[in-house]
């Protein structure tokens, strides 16, 4: 007769002995970010953009409450706004039909009567401020070497929060009964109006470390939410709303992967960074 005995599995025990008994990972470690406050100027660019370009300028402003991890926020200001050239080609094309005295009574002009306003340029969507408070992550750190004989410390983090967007984008118009000033033809429908969109933020970056107190970073944000960049009427009607109505509203904004690349130059306060045992 067999007997089974029960025996605990026990993960085997590593004893160290000798000088490296109870030591760090790593000694004279540079802590560049614990307990020090970032205040990193920026310029974020839209990237991948249909019809207009973006450049904006704000910073970003950290308390790094340990060396991993840090709470702050992102803002910035849609200073400089650059049609594509496809909006120009657009234009250039809206001009020459409008040349025509007769354009309202042709089938282009019909057609395009409640998308295409007098400059097409005018009418296009905008981000023109971002507010993100935010989480940030500094999961990896190292140093780079550069032709083998410079070396950069580096960092990379990641970072998460919600956003806060001002757009602007073309005011909702439909034609009213009774009000011959009403509809989306006119000159006036055209023009934009402004809202504030919230939409998750995340992205990732890296930092290099000039010296003890600056360094430079570059960094990649995605902020997706729906807003109608061109003006355009492209749902509402038809079967289950997927057709044009001659209308402007909520239903003509489709969602976008909206991207920015971000440069900055951050300052670390206090100067002087701490270093580990």
């Amino acid at each position: 007769m067999l007997a089974a005995t029960e025996k605990n599995a026990e993960a085997q025990e590593i004893l160290l002995t000798g000088p490296l008994a109870g030591a760090p990972a790593v000694r004279k470690l540079r802590l560049y970010r614990e307990k020090r406050i970032e205040i990193a100027p920026l310029a974020s660019f839209t990237l991948l953009d249909e019809y207009q370009r973006e450049i904006l300028f704000g910073a970003r402003l950290n308390y790094n409450i340990t060396d991993w991890l840090a709470i702050g926020a992102y803002g910035a200001y849609g200073a400089v706004k650059i049609p594509t050239s496809l909006s120009d080609k657009i234009q250039g094309v809206n001009e020459n039909r409008r040349r025509n005295p007769n354009y309202r009574t042709t089938t282009d002009g019909r057609l395009t009567a409640v998308n295409m306003g007098p400059d097409f340029t005018k009418q296009l969507g905008s981000m023109d401020w971002i507010v993100a408070p935010q989480l940030t992550g500094v999961p990896f750190r190292g140093k780079l070497a550069l032709f083998q004989s410079i070396y950069v410390d580096t960092d990379l983090y990641f970072f998460a929060g919600p956003a806060f967007i001002g757009v602007s984008e073309r005011k909702d118009c439909e034609v009213k009964a009774g009000d011959p000033n009403s509809g989306c033809t006119t000159d006036q429908s055209f023009d934009r109006g402004s809202r504030v969109a919230i939409a998750p933020t995340f992205g990732l970056g890296f930092t290099f470390y000039v010296n003890k107190w600056n360094a430079i970073g570059f960094e990649w944000r995605g902020l997706p939410f729906a807003w109608n960049t061109g003006g355009i009427d492209t749902k509402g009607g038809g079967k289950d709303g997927e057709f044009p109505d001659d209308k402007i509203s909520a239903d003509d904004r489709q969602f976008h992967f909206n991207q920015l690349l971000t440069i900055s130059y951050n300052f670390y306060f206090p100067r002087d960074y701490r270093v580990s045992e």
